[in-house]
């Protein structure tokens, strides 16, 4: 379940009133005004006023200045390493610093952790380093919590400089310089670049010229600002359109050549690079080295290049594979055992599981089901391994903090994700520690959402008013793409695409017609038929072809018209209530068990396969309540005349299924004993 979160004011007037003065559509204002961008002055902050790029000074940033002097210094008569993350931040960082310490002059090396010696840096590497004859170390994407390994260096006789994007704690690393904008003591205009960013903002301090180093690096930093999630706001926005323009136009041979491989096409946008070139690079650091990707990142022979960019393909290949085998063993737990998804905290455990891609599996399990998941592999040892994707009110790391060192080995990570480790005798106790965090401290029903944007009229679908779209982009983290709410739409067809793996949908709504495609939605599955009445969220592009321009349209979400989300949210939370054995109120239970009535026109209603709302959505909703249909299901499911795939998410009718006694399966004998 996903709430569609519309704001119910009329903005036409602000949007018009904003379009007119601004120069923009006002498809544009619309979407500006329902940001809270309802001005010029205000618009202006986000979108930029068109002139070029100006950077702040990274002067500004503190010890910025203490960091150049040093590392100036260094590339004079010492030996540099730069020591950086395994993830595409990581790597893209290393791969500016050791590039433009290099043509300085310097003598440079690198250092980035393998996955399996955990994040940051560490004394074993500072002991390898040091043996190189290294005099001075700069972190890039990692070190403002090192501060053990920042005593160490001390010892060592290595120099420290530390530059770092993450939240530091209550002490900072005892280094010459600690370059990180989110310093309490810090009062430059930006705090929000990752650790490419910075690494860049270095360099422009170091040259005093920032359009110089955006240049020479802005390309490497836009890969990695998409990648790492950080605010498109602000200096970010400018780093990546920059870094988009140079990107097109690369004379990097290892990334013109990954660009290649990956199938890019111009003109490049945001979404290019979260989907084609980021999870190439990030494959690397997570099931084979980080060095694959950095070697790519600084390789200066064509030839070369495109073998590495080849290989880091291959690397990503077998991290779908992983994937693939990861969320297969969970299908197959579910399928044993349909309670595990019954919990407010999804919770899984395996053998053999690649520990590079646990975390990207449990965003998906979490998309999937729409509730915080921490998965976890086991060790040599008997350790488990985990990650953890969390959203809402949910904060993986306060859940972690929750559970504490009594019982996790080590643990770390923000709101939205985190890393743990715990031993095979605290899972039990890890679990129930988990849910008591989530009872006690989430508000529920808690669901994920998809914020609308404005209600789509047909004067809005223009040409000229999706292409003025554009002005908002790049689309990212805190300037997400718009999604359009298109209100009362009849279906007037429904076409299969590509033998029926996609489908495109005829629409008419407010006196015009339009087509939404439905990528991996089977036209054989599809739930509505024509001449139904639908409520739609889309995304909007141009498409051109033969010459000709039009408005293309993309679902994002569809739903029968007349359903109330907030029932269907409200019931469903009560169903996994009812599934936990939590509500013991005598008139809650009779009033969602469904009796042999309710029953029937469900069975009925099973012709083909459906996604629970979907089959729901062809019932009369007045006569039987989201929870009580769930339950249904369950007990049509265990009688054996449906096959509910919870994985799927799908149920299906049973050819010829044998006679059962409703009233004799586990959910009905369990809905009469409460």
């Amino acid at each position: 379940m996903v709430r569609w979160v519309i704001d119910g004011k009329d903005n036409t007037e602000a949007a018009e009133r904003l379009a007119a003065r601004g120069g923009i559509s006002l498809l544009a204002a619309k979407v500006l005004v329902a940001g809270g961008y309802d001005t010029v002055e205000k618009a202006a902050q986000l979108l930029g006023n068109g002139e070029p790029v100006e950077f702040s000074d990274p002067m500004l940033i503190k010890d910025m200045e203490k960091a150049c002097e040093i590392i100036g210094n260094e590339i004079e008569d010492g030996k540099i390493c730069i020591y950086g993350d395994y993830d595409c931040d990581g790597i893209t960082a290393t791969a500016v610093l050791a590039d433009y310490f290099g043509n300085m002059g310097a003598d440079v090396c690198t250092y980035i952790n393998e996955r399996s010696e955990g994040y940051g840096i560490n004394k074993g590497a500072i002991d390898t380093i040091a043996d190189m004859g290294v005099t001075l170390i700069v972190t890039v994407d990692n070190g403002i919590s090192a501060i053990a390994e920042a005593e160490y260096c001390k010892e060592r006789g290595i120099k420290l400089v530390v530059t770092d994007h993450h939240m530091p704690g209550d002490t900072l690393p005892d280094a010459l310089a600690v370059v990180d904008p989110h310093r309490a003591d810090d009062t430059s205009p930006y705090h929000d670049y990752c650790g490419c960013g910075l690494a860049m903002k270095l360099v422009a301090a170091m040259e005093g010229d920032s359009d110089f180093a955006a240049q020479q690096y802005a390309d490497l930093a836009a890969v990695a600002t998409i990648a790492d999630i950080v605010p498109l706001t602000g200096e970010n926005r400018h780093i990546v359109r920059t870094g988009l323009f140079y990107l097109e136009n690369t004379e990097r041979p290892g990334l013109s050549a990954l660009v290649d491989r990956a199938g890019l096409k111009k003109p490049f946008s945001s979404s290019n690079i979260a989907f084609g070139l980021a999870p190439r690079i990030n494959a690397a650091g997570r099931i084979a080295s980080p060095k694959d990707a950095l070697s790519l990142l600084l390789c200066e022979d064509e030839d070369e290049a495109l073998s590495r960019a080849e290989q880091l393909c291959e690397i990503n290949d077998r991290r779908h594979s992983f994937e693939d085998r990861i969320l297969d063993d969970i299908c197959a737990m579910i399928k044993k055992d349909p309670t595990l998804l019954d919990s407010r905290v999804l919770f899984f455990s395996g053998e053999g599981w690649h520990h590079g891609v646990i975390g990207i599996a449990a965003a998906r399990i979490q998309d999937r089901f729409g509730k915080p998941c921490f998965l976890m592999t086991r060790e040599e040892g008997g350790e488990y391994r985990g990650s953890a994707r969390a959203f809402g009110d949910f904060s993986v790391f306060e859940a972690l903090s929750f559970c504490g060192s009594e019982l996790l080995e080590k643990f770390g990570g923000h709101s939205g994700a985190g890393g743990f480790t715990v031993t095979e005798e605290k899972l039990a106790p890890f679990r129930s520690a988990l849910e008591e965090y989530a009872e006690k401290n989430v508000k529920y029903p808690l669901v994920p959402e998809i914020d609308v944007a404005a209600a789509l009229s047909a004067a809005d679908l223009t040409v000229e008013n999706v292409e003025g779209l554009r002005i908002l982009e790049p689309f990212g983290e805190g300037n997400p793409d718009p999604v359009f709410l298109i209100a009362d739409a009849l279906i007037d067809d429904v076409v299969p695409l590509k033998g029926g793996e996609h489908t495109k949908l005829r629409l008419s709504f407010s006196g015009t017609g339009m087509e939404a495609l439905m990528f991996r939605q089977r036209t054989d599955e599809f739930p509505f038929k024509r001449g139904e009445r639908v409520n739609a969220l889309v995304s909007l592009s141009i498409n051109e072809f033969g010459g000709r321009r039009s408005v293309s349209a993309k679902v994002v979400s569809l739903r029968r018209k007349g359903i109330s989300q907030q029932k269907l949210i409200a019931a469903e939370d009560t169903y996994f209530r009812v599934r936990r054995g939590e509500i013991a109120d005598k008139n809650v239970i009779a009033y969602v068990t469904p009796s042999r009535e309710d029953i029937i026109p469900v069975y009925t209603a099973v012709t083909g396969t459906h996604s629970p709302l979907d089959l729901y959505s062809q019932l009369d909703t007045e006569k039987i309540n989201y929870c009580k249909f769930l339950l249904s299901i369950d007990i049509l499911d265990e009688a054996g005349l449906i096959v509910y795939d919870r994985f799927a998410r799908c149920i299906t009718p049973v050819a010829d299924p044998a006679r059962a006694d409703l009233n004799e399966t586990p959910t009905m004998k369990r809905l009469r004993g409460l």
